[in-house]
């Protein structure tokens, strides 16, 4: 028979739980709230399928019969992948375990880009996942850039709610013309709206999905405080589910709806510029204000140190 001060710490223990979802590498965090699960909408396809080497290849190791990846960082060298098409506007999505243990300096990037074609006047859209300094955690950092605005760092960074390393978390750009939304297991962690303010910046032109895995000792961790330290090698993050849904095009300037319609990955992905991909949920407003309040400890709009007159999207919000 329990005694009164058991069954209160009991009854506690039982309402903490409910309350608490995970333990990240931060310790417990709350559970984040439920959203639309925007990746249930789009097939996956083998890693085979969709992507092929960039380089490393020796580091680049197939699983289950290419429909998973590992890409490995060591003292010989990085790895990575590029689509095999070029996309304009789409869905792209890869579900992405990180390395464990000491991961300084080390950075797996899944984005867009087309700097083999612009390399003077490219676009951009980064995940780029940083490998932790003193503390056993990884950080998030969303990034873009349109027509070769590269001297606007336009970064933002978030404390993940989980523990990367322990199992596969779905990380997902949408973009199209109306806005882009980086996603974590469905949930928004950021939106770009192309607006005025931003427009003449904004991604413009067909871009390859990259995902690679390289030594970023120089500026990653602290401004390259803490390198990579090798003796924990080699770096393994592995990569499936991989969805690419959009406009496949072979020219490098923006096609037009008919050509996009025409050249689908399937007829119904341009459904990314229908209306139930122009504009936030409420759920997932809700998700986004989440991550932002809780999570987001750094945004370029936010430094008026390095920014003495702030990008013009920043006043717009």
């Amino acid at each position: 028979m329990a005694f009164p001060q058991q069954k209160f710490l009991l009854l506690c223990f039982v309402i903490c739980s409910s309350l608490l979802s995970s333990v990240s590498s931060r310790g417990a965090v709350y559970q984040p709230p439920n959203v639309e699960r925007l990746t249930d909408r789009f097939p996956t396809m083998p890693i085979t399928q969709g992507m092929t080497t960039l380089f490393g290849a020796s580091n680049i190791h197939l699983k289950n019969n290419g429909s998973f990846v590992d890409i490995v960082l060591d003292k010989t060298s990085g790895s990575g992948l590029i689509s095999k098409n070029k996309y304009y506007h789409g869905f792209f999505s890869a579900a992405i375990k990180l390395p464990k243990g000491f991961t300084s300096g080390v950075v797996l990037a899944f984005y867009m880009s087309n700097s083999d074609e612009f390399p003077h006047n490219h676009d951009e859209i980064d995940f780029e996942l940083l490998g932790h300094a003193k503390r056993r955690q990884w950080v998030l950092q969303t990034n873009m850039y349109g027509n070769g605005s590269v001297r606007t760092g336009r970064e933002e960074k978030v404390y993940l709610w989980f523990d990367p390393t322990q199992q596969f978390h779905q990380y997902t750009i949408l973009w199209n013309s109306h806005h882009i939304v980086f996603l974590v297991d469905n949930i928004p962690v950021r939106e770009v709206i192309n607006n005025q303010a931003i427009s003449s910046v904004y991604p413009s032109k067909p871009m390859s999905l990259y995902a690679t895995i390289w030594d970023a000792s120089d500026w990653a961790t602290d401004g390259g405080k803490y390198p990579v330290n090798y003796n924990y090698a080699p770096f393994v993050a592995s990569l499936g589910e991989l969805k690419l849904e959009g406009c496949i095009t072979k020219n490098t300037i923006s096609p037009t709806a008919a050509e996009c319609s025409k050249n689908a990955t399937r007829p119904s992905s341009d459904m990314v510029e229908g209306a139930n991909y122009a504009r936030l949920s409420k759920q997932q407003m809700a998700g986004l204000n989440w991550v932002r309040r809780k999570h987001m400890f750094y945004s370029y709009c936010k430094d008026t140190k390095r920014y003495k007159t702030l990008p013009a999207e920043c006043n717009a919000r």
